[in-house]
């Protein structure tokens, strides 16, 4: 009895801790109107985005559809790049990297201008809805007391002000319930809103009014015909009070009262009947009340949302968010909550920037202010989609990574025919980057574009979904893309005379280059043996092998496999100053603090190199990343958080948190250091990344649980400043376990974990490794 007693009240205690932590608002707050992009605040519900900035005179929301591309399928293989590989290979082995680098750049890139052509097209914006108010007589600069937020617990955006006696409000959400864009104006005294609304974008639209509708309508250039990808949009009033009338393609509101503005769009992304599809959204939602839209749109987030909590401690909200995050960045031990806010900020991102059956975040999300975004806004395979997934399995938002399973899918059949053309190759290759057309093809440059480590990576990703769900019908339905990759790799190995090791010729490190040993000074970026396809290969050749296992298929192929695994460079080789070499010879760096740090992945994602496992690999990695130095661009930063979580090194991960929450205002293209946070705490490469959002919230998350060494181990990297006193609910591990928690001066007081149906697993606690089995009683230590 005393110990059931004992139990209920730790139960109690835990619950009261994470309803403290969580009765702190997670909101981003402002005392003015944003002044530019980079300070609007993202709404999303996985296909539609918003970003208004909430002007006095006038509102400009930015609009968006995950699904808006240009360009157009393509094949733009070199049919004969494989009939150039012995001599590639030769050269290589001899030692004439530069002489196979020209080479390659002569016969062995992409047919065509690659991702700097038309056809492969690019991410962009649906456009802008622009509000433009009259207060008639009164002073529009003279407002007072403004307020605009994003609630992150309920996915909703406000703003106030008061002017000549008026309190204006607006409410903007992009429902998760009837997938449009909603934005609510009103004023406290009757007839005061007097506005117009029109839709714009800089090209290939058409703006016109039917009847009471506001429509925008287009069509892409595909590269080819310029007869691409057609979208629209709809907009469409209910007002109280005032009048409705039009002019000149404009909506014009006049003495209205309260104002409810409902957007739909659509693409022909995979949908013929897009235009039906947008007209039944639209009439759909504003059959409903508005209180009713807005219910169901917060109660279908929350689902997602409330699955994680986490308190730190106490919270420095009154401070607005920019000024906020200046403080941290002078004095970070006195905002417990911010890195609470930013880690569910990026669980917000997750969930508003994709969903099962469209597509996944791409270097923006979903959120693009330009017709031409930064690298196209595509998917990057050397390390930037990956990390834009590294917290959705830990972070509980498990499903959200399945749209990226379905993007890697329709590149396998490319892949394959991208195998063939140039490696004359089993299975399937995709290199350094993709669109939403299946583009698997090398880069237009040697320099970067043949890093043929994209698809071993995405199958990392694709395996993590297994390894912390145990689905294995799913792990079935991903087997044959999983063995595909492994078999590509497989094929394509040679023997180093060298070292003795099977190899992959060419290779490269992503975006890398290094000094020639010949003493010429030259540069070249291809070689053999990159570190990286030996992390990757043993990773993915591992997996394989287990899925084999468990599925019982493919015995033959399984042992290959494992006898590749004796064949292939081990995860790390030291070099003599006792770093992790890059390459499988000891070049010298050209420049030693590259943003990329692509031969640590047997630390992050894979688990190849551990601080228990391998000890004397650890310390190298160590080295490697202090001679890396800890700035960089915003995703840079972030996956150097990561790594030093995995290294357990809890205050050299809250350094580079530290790093990454620097204030920027910048948008330049930056490719060395100065990344940062902008005002609405999105990443700032600059310009705007998702992945250094997405990196950090995962760096977070291993600071507080890691499960990838076999057993889950509790507040494996935990900085000084967050030992106090905190708590967690809800997080995940591989398994599919879910772990709460609550500690104080560092050590774990009280746990559980539970998972569908009770087993043995392996726990760390404090520093002991403990067996036990999961269930649903709080264990007091």
């Amino acid at each position: 009895m005393k110990f059931k007693f004992l139990v209920s009240v730790a139960i109690l205690l835990c619950s009261s801790v994470v309803a403290i932590g969580q009765k702190q608002p997670l909101r981003l707050h402002y005392d003015k109107p944003a002044a530019n992009w980079e300070q609007t605040l993202p709404l999303g519900n996985g296909r539609l985005g918003m970003m208004p900035n909430s002007g006095i005179v006038s509102e400009k929301i930015v609009l968006n559809d995950i699904t808006l591309w240009s360009g157009s399928p393509q094949d733009a293989n070199n049919y004969d790049a494989y009939k150039k590989l012995p001599e590639i290979r030769e050269l290589l082995l001899a030692g004439k990297n530069v002489e196979a680098q020209n080479l390659i750049d002569k016969d062995f890139v992409c047919k065509g201008p690659g991702s700097g052509g038309k056809q492969w097209g690019c991410f962009q914006t649906l456009g802008d809805l622009n509000l433009q108010f009259d207060y008639g007589n009164a002073d529009a600069q003279k407002f007072t007391n403004y307020q605009r937020e994003l609630s992150l617990d309920n996915a909703v955006a406000k703003s106030s002000f008061q002017l000549d006696g008026v309190t204006y409000k607006r409410e903007y959400f992009t429902s998760f319930s009837d997938d449009v864009d909603v934005i609510k104006l009103t004023s406290d005294k009757p007839g005061k809103l007097n506005f117009s609304i029109n839709l714009t974008r800089k090209e290939r639209s058409i703006t016109t009014v039917k009847g009471n509708i506001l429509q925008m309508e287009g069509r892409l250039d595909n590269g080819t015909d310029g007869n691409g990808m057609q979208y629209i949009a709809n907009v469409k009033t209910k007002l109280t009070g005032g009048t409705l009338t039009t002019a000149d393609n404009t909506l014009v509101i006049k003495n209205a009262t309260e104002v409810i503005i409902y957007l739909s769009a659509t693409t022909d992304f995979k949908g013929v009947g897009f235009k039906v599809k947008m007209e039944q959204n639209l009439a759909t939602a504003m059959k409903k009340p508005y209180a009713l839209l807005k219910q169901e749109h917060t109660t279908k987030f929350k689902k997602l949302f409330d699955r994680v909590s986490i308190n730190l401690g106490k919270s420095n909200d009154n401070e607005t968010t920019d000024q906020r995050l200046i403080s941290f960045h002078n004095n970070p031990d006195k905002d417990k909550l911010l890195p609470v806010l930013f880690y569910q900020y990026g669980r917000y991102l997750n969930i508003c920037s994709t969903r099962v059956g469209l597509l996944p975040p791409n270097l923006q999300g979903l959120w693009a202010n330009q017709i031409h975004t930064p690298w196209n806004g595509d998917y990057h395979l050397d390390v930037n989609v990956q990390m834009n997934h590294f917290p959705v399995e830990v972070s509980n938002l498990s499903e959200l990574n399945l749209p990226l399973v379905e993007l890697v899918r329709g590149m396998v059949k490319n892949g394959e025919r991208t195998a063939k053309a140039y490696y004359n190759a089993d299975g399937w290759v995709a290199h350094v980057i993709t669109n939403v057309w299946g583009w698997t093809e090398p880069g237009e440059s040697a320099s970067w574009g043949v890093t043929k480590a994209g698809s071993g990576w995405l199958c990392s990703n694709l395996w993590d979904h297994y390894a912390f769900t145990n689905d294995r019908v799913y792990l079935k339905n991903i087997y044959p893309i999983l063995k595909g990759s492994a078999q590509f790799y497989n094929s394509i190995l040679t023997k180093d005379p060298k070292s003795g090791y099977m190899v992959t010729v060419p290779s490269s490190s992503p975006e890398n280059s290094f000094v020639m040993p010949d003493g010429s000074g030259r540069h070249a970026s291809i070689c053999i043996g990159a570190t990286i396809d030996n992390q990757i290969m043993r990773e993915l050749f591992a997996n394989v092998i287990t899925a084999s296992e468990t599925l019982g298929l493919d015995a033959d192929f399984r042992n290959q496999l494992k006898k590749r695994l004796n064949e292939i460079p081990p995860a790390g080789i030291i070099s003599k100053d006792g770093r992790i070499q890059e390459w499988l010879e000891d070049y010298k760096e050209t420049e030693p603090t590259h943003r990329h740090v692509s031969h640590l992945y047997g630390i992050y994602p894979a688990s190849e190199i551990t601080a228990d496992g391998t000890p004397e690999l650890a310390e190298a990695a160590k080295k490697t990343l202090n001679v890396r130095g800890d700035d960089g661009p915003s995703w840079s930063i972030a996956y150097k958080l990561l790594f030093w979580a995995r290294l357990h090194d809890g205050n050299r991960a809250f350094k580079l948190f530290h790093e990454l929450m620097k204030p920027v205002t910048g948008t330049g293209i930056n490719y060395t250091a100065g990344g940062g946070i902008y005002p609405n705490l999105l990443s700032a490469g600059p310009p705007f990344q998702i992945d250094g959002n997405f990196g950090a919230e995962a760096g977070i998350a291993e600071m507080l649980i890691q499960s990838h060494e076999g057993y889950i181990n509790l507040l494996p990297a935990i900085p000084d400043s967050w030992k106090a006193q905190g708590s967690v609910n809800g997080l995940k591990a591989r398994g599919n376990f879910t772990v709460d928690m609550q500690w104080k001066d560092g050590k774990v007081t009280a746990y559980k974990i539970t998972s569908p149906q009770a087993q043995k697993v392996k726990v760390k606690i404090n520093g002991k490794i403990k067996l036990i089995n999961s269930g649903k009683s709080l264990i007091l230590i």
